[in-house]
């Protein structure tokens, strides 16, 4: 069984001719293949970060049930079946993955032939292994599904007729969604979830989750999108478990004047409480709007997708084209549709507004429910802006989006991924770490250059991760762009050895930018073959990217 680890290595690439950029708009092949910039900085190892959540479990030996077999068959004196009077076992598992252990059974006995068997409480077949003596035991399983098993280990003496059984519980490692109606846990501005008035100047404030309304206690990571707000100076806020270290990485970055929305993926502390902390020197307002949350017990697993696109209102693709009017609300449908199946219960999405004609937010909901409160991006005249979101779907497949503003604007909605009970990957949190920043030269050679792309390997040769969830945040911009996320077609060894194939430009859109502007998004990234993704810069001029990693899918 291989162990939970992710390596991360990175490199740059710069492209040196190509088209300007437009809002994801498809690029024309370059002229000349982009050529090496640098290398960046040695690898990272994340098993630290994903420690926390690969817990292990002990049954002592006093713990140990000792039976006599049945009847002394064959002969055998009451004396033999007293015999291996100290035949006893000791147990110790550790998660190994999202859905995976490891089983040391350590085995007290006198010297005679022994059988072991293991059964992994989920209906499997047990695991029979043959000893002799006191002896360790190695054995392995993945659960098909997550959630507590019983472990129950028997060692078998037929010599003296002996029985001895041991057992305990496991628990999975990995999380499961599970979609919840956009709702509204914390707004500063009016005092819902917390005391009313502004975050101070590098102050906190908490949201709770676990055992508010209909989230459970004991819920391992939630989906917010937080949204910043009423802010007089520059800053960003970071989100983590309550009781916990603050992490150096940020969620949302903003600027003096500026409301920016962010969705983040966060652990839950273990009393159900996340904390938002303010590191910009003035107050700020904070809103948090929950639209799922993660659980160790069976629910929906995640699938992700190369994006595609399934809403353009610039072309009528996904809906009737124009502008999306003022107060106005589209539907359109997901499931079943460019490769997502039927039945599934929530959808990850990239959502992004263009040509507004005044300030406004955008609501993204289930198809045919109530319009929430709540807000997913938000934009002022002639922005382009995007935010990821996730999303439950109406039962029959659908969202619906509200264009809350009181003039139009265009809306582009790609699709990177999907929750449903058939998915098997498992959500796996991490302390987050900063994985790639090219301001600092121990990651690369410099800015992203224009029509550049970054191959990041975060999981190379480690089959069973299917995706990573991370933030992207690019500054230092020097002009207009956007930047675009994408699988690699290459293998670590061919860039390494210099065979690296150029990678096909994508023309989906992840963040978009302007000169002087800090922008981050959520990316949920699938891992491709090669466990390898593509950092696209789709403008012409530089800019610095920064890159968190705060967990990954798991299938195994």
């Amino acid at each position: 069984m291989r162990s939970s680890r992710l390596v991360i290595s990175v490199a740059v690439i710069a492209a040196t001719i190509g088209l300007a950029p437009g809002i994801a708009q498809a690029a024309e092949p370059v002229a000349q293949e982009p050529v090496a910039q640098g290398v960046g900085a040695p690898a990272v190892d994340l098993a630290k970060a994903a420690a926390p959540n690969l817990s292990t479990f002990k049954s002592l030996a006093e713990r140990s049930v000792r039976k006599a077999l049945p009847g002394a068959k064959g002969g055998v004196s009451a004396q033999q079946a007293a015999g291996n009077p100290d035949l006893a076992l000791v147990l110790n598992a550790a998660a190994t993955t999202a859905h995976a252990f490891d089983l040391e059974t350590t085995v007290i006995s006198a010297d005679s032939t022994l059988k072991v068997t293991v059964d992994w409480g989920d209906g499997s077949t047990p695991d029979g292994m043959d000893a002799y003596g006191s002896t360790v035991l190695k054995s392995s399983h993945t659960y098909a599904r997550l959630g507590r098993y019983t472990v129950r280990v028997t060692v078998t003496d037929p010599a003296n007729q002996a029985e001895v059984v041991n057992d305990f519980q496991v628990m999975t490692a990995g999380s499961d969604f599970v979609a919840h109606t956009p709702t509204r846990l914390l707004d500063t501005r009016d005092g819902t979830g917390a005391v009313r008035g502004k975050v101070p100047a590098y102050g906190s404030t908490r949201v709770k989750v676990g055992g508010n309304g209909a989230i459970p206690e004991g819920v391992t990571a939630v989906a917010l999108n937080v949204t910043v707000t009423n802010t007089t100076s520059g800053g960003h806020i970071t989100a983590f478990a309550e009781d916990t270290e603050r992490p150096t990485t940020s969620n949302v970055n903003f600027e003096a004047g500026q409301s920016v929305p962010n969705l983040v993926i966060v652990p839950v502390g273990k009393n159900g409480y996340v904390e938002l902390a303010n590191r910009g020197s003035e107050s700020v307002d904070l809103i948090a709007d929950v639209t799922g949350y993660f659980t160790r017990t069976d629910a929906a697993g995640y699938t992700p997708m190369t994006p595609v696109r399934f809403v353009d209102t610039r072309e009528g693709l996904g809906t009737a084209p124009g502008q999306v009017a003022g107060q106005k609300t589209f539907g359109t449908r997901i499931s079943g549709l460019r490769g997502v199946p039927e039945g599934i219960t929530a959808v990850a999405l990239n959502v992004t507004v263009t040509n507004p004609r005044e300030a406004g937010h955008l609501s993204v909901f289930p198809g045919g429910g109530n319009v929430p409160s709540t807000s997913n991006l938000n934009f002022t005249a002639g922005q382009t802006i995007a935010n990821s979101v996730i999303v439950p779907v109406g039962p029959d497949g659908t969202i619906d989006v509200r264009n809350g503003a009181w003039a139009g604007t265009d809306v582009i909605v790609d699709v990177v991924g999907y929750y449903s009970t058939d998915s098997k990957a498992a959500y796996m949190g991490l302390k987050p770490v900063r994985v790639l920043d090219t301001r600092d030269p121990r990651w690369t050679h410099g800015p992203l250059m224009g029509r550049g792309y970054i191959w990041q390997a975060l999981s190379p040769g480690e089959p069973g991760i299917a995706g990573y969830v991370l933030n992207a945040t690019v500054t230092n911009t020097a002009g207009a762009g956007f930047l675009s996320v994408a699988q690699d077609p290459n293998t670590l060894e061919q860039y390494r050895e210099g065979r690296r194939v150029l990678p096909e430009r994508p023309t989906a859109s992840t963040l978009n930018w302007t000169a002087g502007k800090t922008v981050p998004n959520l990316v949920q990234a699938g891992s491709g073959k090669n466990g390898i993704v593509d950092f696209w810069n789709q403008g012409w001029d530089r800019t610095d990217l920064v890159v968190d990693i705060f967990g990954y899918y798991e299938s195994n």
